[in-house]
């Protein structure tokens, strides 16, 4: 019994969340009393005690719920529980104390406001929390294990003449003959080991035989398809090596033009704002996923170009080939690698990256999100189909949202990174934080000199406004052999005056 009382009451607290609810509280008795209608000149005086007992009594309690226990142990569900326990024993207690004590003359609306307010705040912060939470990390979904190479079991035949004949005429009522004619010239159809599906099941794929096939073909779309990461995984393990994979998807530029055409003008719009805001935002959001795939069964959902691609190159494939028709996107992907793991990738508002830093190491670079999800896989892919346009970014690079050029237009994407300043990983001036794909681009003295210095927030690319990857480094390399010659200070002086005078008088601008 003792055991039991000591685990209740005896705890390790998160000290920050005991600090963000004494503000909560702070902020919410400022409102209520500041600019609730009252029937006294000084509220704060009146309700002096009230507020007193009230904020001892939140936290006591709050203490005993357990609200003080890290994100990191409790789902969202169990906080708020906790949450609203707290708040309801904590009213019923004050509404006995003003029932009790009627001269004090205390406003039981008053107490309502006061309980609303505080409840308000809590669900806002939390959803915050877990927000920041959700979009900072990854939740595993199917762990690996190492494979040696594989070779598919059996030798591939072709089908007979009748055989081939029902397969294509089977295939001709779930497709086109344009599709068929794509596919004959990335795959065998005809082969004894080529497998066709349509189904958006995952247990049809967790029955498949291992290395019975060198190409799996599903011709379901993706957006039906609840759990695509899973999918990909089953089928990249079912698959022998350099395999290939056929699946399809309608991307979210032709749901919208499909939908626009549907109706008339104006309400066209209004319903793809609906659509999207429901199977657009919601499925990506923590609060409402998991409500979403109640709902829809994962069905209907949109998904974006980038964001398979992405999801094929995370799973272990590489694009061989893609075809649009009819607005449907057929990809042919080859089986390169196992990842080690296979997990639900999360994102919000701030993302955050691997990125080269001092000495070699790699450090977490905080972003606001401007591209859409999975783009940082497609890096190689982008690279190899479009190279780089003038300031040394991709050219027609399709992983940036619409909203996402206008951030960085104006750098509202790299306000995070003054938590990388704060942490000691970057400093004011110095050289681009890049990826170890950019860095591989580089001259092997310029990586040399590069990892001695942080990088920086502001660039010298805005100081000598470089157009080519060749420029770019020769910028780079000007200003790192000042640091190493004049002193970083001196030189990162001299860079952010020259800067300064680029962005205001120049106008400089990242694109």
């Amino acid at each position: 019994m003792t055991k039991q009382i000591r685990r209740i009451f005896v705890y390790r607290i998160k000290w920050s969340y005991l600090l963000l609810d004494i503000c909560l509280l702070a902020l919410s008795f400022f409102v209520v009393l500041q600019f609730f209608p009252l029937n006294t000149p000084v509220p704060f005086q009146k309700y002096r005690s009230l507020i007193l007992v009230y904020s001892v009594l939140w936290l006591v309690l709050s203490y005993c719920a357990h609200r003080y226990i890290s994100i990191k142990y409790l789902k969202l569900r169990s906080h708020f529980l906790r949450l609203m326990v707290t708040a309801v024993v904590v009213f019923a207690v004050l509404w006995v104390y003003i029932l009790v004590f009627p001269q004090k003359n205390l406003s039981l609306n008053v107490l309502l406001c006061i309980t609303f307010s505080v409840l308000i705040t809590n669900i806002v912060s939390l959803s915050v929390l877990y927000a920041y939470k959700y979009a900072l990390n990854m939740e595993p979904e199917l762990e690996r294990k190492h494979r040696s190479k594989q070779s598919v079991l059996h030798v591939p035949n072709t089908l007979d003449a009748t055989a081939a004949a029902e397969l294509q005429e089977k295939l001709l009522e779930q497709t086109s003959r344009k599709v068929l004619e794509f596919l004959g010239k990335h795959i065998n159809i005809y082969s004894t080991n080529t497998c066709f599906l349509k189904t958006n099941d995952l247990e049809t794929f967790r029955k498949l035989e291992y290395y019975r096939y060198d190409t799996i073909v599903n011709l379901e779309l993706l957006n039906h398809v609840r759990g695509i990461n899973k999918m990909f995984g089953m089928v990249n393990d079912k698959l022998p090596d350099e395999s290939l994979w056929v699946c399809c998807f309608e991307p979210k530029s032709t749901r919208k033009h499909r939908i626009l055409r549907k109706y008339p003008p104006v309400i066209n719009y209004i319903v793809y704002t609906v659509d999207f805001l429901f199977m657009r935002v919601m499925p990506n959001m923590f609060v409402t996923s998991r409500l979403f795939f109640d709902i829809t069964g994962g069905r209907h959902r949109v998904l974006s170009k980038t964001e398979v691609l992405g999801r094929l190159c995370y799973c272990g494939f590489e694009i061989a080939a893609e075809f649009k028709q009819n607005g449907i996107i057929y990809v042919v992907a080859r089986r390169s690698f196992t990842p080690k793991t296979i997990q639900r990738r999360a994102y919000g508002a701030v993302i955050r990256l691997k990125r080269i830093g001092k000495n070699g190491k790699e450090f977490d670079f905080y972003k606001m999100r401007t591209m859409y999800p999975y783009s940082e896989y497609l890096q190689a892919y982008i690279y190899e189909k479009n190279r780089l346009q003038e300031g040394g970014k991709f050219n027609h690079d399709i992983r940036i949202t619409s909203l996402g050029h206008f951030m960085r237009r104006f750098w509202i994407d790299e306000w995070p990174m003054f938590i990388n300043l704060m942490k000691g990983d970057m400093k004011l001036v110095g050289v681009r934080p890049i990826s170890k794909q950019y860095f591989s681009l580089y001259s092997k003295e310029l990586q040399e000199k590069r990892i001695k210095f942080k990088p920086g927030l502001l660039p010298p690319f805005y100081a000598d406004m470089p157009k080519t990857l060749e420029e770019i480094q020769a910028s780079e390399m000007k200003y790192l052999t000042a640091c190493e010659q004049k002193g970083v200070f001196l030189t990162d002086m001299a860079y952010l005056c020259r800067i300064l005078y680029n962005i205001v008088f120049r106008c400089a601008r990242s694109k």
